[in-house]
């Protein structure tokens, strides 16, 4: 479930993900540089069309901002997909069951 709490973590996991400072985000938004410090400590809410513009921001889509599960953002979805097409069919294979094994290990832990 959704809470203010997981919208508040989630935000400041993305921005941490990509070493951003609150001010600096915040500015970037076209914000009061203390902006985004008073969403993460909930002393003010974003409006729709500031929580899409965080989207814009982080590259992520609103489903992917809300998705606990996404632990790396950071990696476009479009070039890892170009790269894993220039792989030989024997490559792809193996990058696939390494992946496999990856997040099958993720999940035992």
């Amino acid at each position: 479930m959704v809470t203010e709490e997981f919208f508040r973590d989630r935000l400041r996991f993305l921005r941490n993900e990509r070493n951003i400072s609150a001010r600096e985000m915040s500015l970037a938004l076209g914000q009061n540089e203390t902006y985004i410090n008073k969403i993460e400590t909930g002393k003010c809410a974003a409006t729709i069309a500031t929580f899409l513009k965080i989207c814009e921001f982080f590259a992520v889509s609103p489903a992917q901002f809300f998705e606990p599960d996404i632990q790396n953002t950071i990696i476009n979805d479009a070039e890892l997909l170009a790269h894993f097409h220039r792989l030989s069919s024997r490559q792809a294979e193996y990058m696939m069951a390494f992946l496999h094994d990856l997040t099958e290990n993720k999940h035992k832990q």
